[in-house]
């Protein structure tokens, strides 16, 4: 196991090298000189030029990805342009509400798409594993942004039972004092996940059932609850988490436009407001952070699946 852990964090790093270059070159990218924003439109060119030349935005492509890389591994992801205070700050203001949202719409996920897969699964091509796959299909195919506007006006609007978007002010390093306002951004994140967890339940439990030693269990005379919960969703359970970790991944970096609806102060809306006004060290950060965070749930899954099947040799 400690073998597997060195061999795949030193696998991480050309990977991580990789979406440095990427991040780095946001500021290619996206257009606009970020000298010119932080001195501002009526700035002169001289004053232009002295802050371009103090950013260091003068020297060489190389030379500046070879600064970038070395302040970032001392943990320095240089300052914000809007605010002035530096990168790191900023994210860590506002990162575990993100990862607080992502990891509740995964529980919620998991929660909904193991029951439904499971259904599925068990009483497949009846009317309920039709029904299942028909609303999961539809789950899959809403776009978040939909869901969130249709919650809204169901729920906080239609029957006045959960607060307003306008009423979520939540703190900068947390959520706000009322539980009910994570209800609604977290089903419109998790929907989408729970369907495609279930899905992916059902095809792995229908492969696991039909099975030599699932039949075998069965004519011994095991009860049938036993052999489901016990015998095949175990087996069925690796590339069900395989596909849960993914989920979570997909959450930190989709919650973007979640927060944007729900005006909730987290990793997504921060990035979005650096979009828009051309903050290139906050989208470089947020994205190099969510980079980051991908790859070490990844390796936590791969982990997980040495706890889940004995058999599976990782070293």
């Amino acid at each position: 196991m400690t073998k597997f852990i060195i061999r795949r964090l030193l696998q991480t790093i050309p990977v991580l090298f990789g979406v440095t270059i990427l991040v780095f070159s946001l500021m290619y990218l996206i257009p606009g000189d970020p000298a010119q924003i932080i001195a501002g439109e009526g700035a002169s060119e001289k004053t232009v030029e002295q802050i371009r030349e103090r950013l260091g935005l003068n020297e060489p492509v190389h030379v500046q990805y070879v600064s970038y890389i070395s302040n970032a591994l001392q943990g320095d992801l240089g300052n914000s342009i809007r605010s002035g205070r530096p990168v790191m700050d900023e994210i860590q203001a506002r990162f575990w509400v993100t990862v607080e949202l992502a990891f509740y719409a995964t529980v919620l996920a998991v929660f909904i798409g193991l029951i439904a897969g499971i259904i599925s699964a068990v009483r497949h091509y009846t009317l309920s594993d039709i029904s299942i796959m028909i609303v999961a299909l539809f789950g899959l195919s809403m776009p978040s942004f939909w869901m969130g506007l249709v919650l809204i006006q169901w729920f906080a609007v239609g029957v006045d039972w959960l607060p307003l978007p306008e009423f979520l002010k939540m703190r900068p390093s947390g959520w706000g004092d009322d539980w009910r306002q994570v209800i609604l951004p977290v089903i419109t994140l998790g929907t989408g996940g729970a369907a495609i967890i279930a899905r992916m339940t059902r095809s792995s439990m229908l492969e696991v059932i039909g099975q030599d030693y699932i039949r075998t269990a069965r004519a011994k005379g095991v009860s049938e609850r036993l052999v489901i919960y016990k015998h095949a969703l175990k087996n069925a359970m690796i590339p069900v988490i395989t596909v849960v970790g993914l989920e979570f991944g997909s959450f930190l970096g989709g919650a973007v436009l979640t927060e944007t609806i729900f005006a909730i102060n987290g990793m997504g809306r921060l990035t979005v407001d650096a979009i828009s006004q051309r903050d290139f060290p906050i989208v470089q950060g947020t994205v190099l952070v969510i980079s980051v965070v991908f790859v070490l749930v990844n390796l936590l899954v791969d982990i997980s699946y040495r706890m889940l099947n004995k058999r599976i040799d990782l070293d």
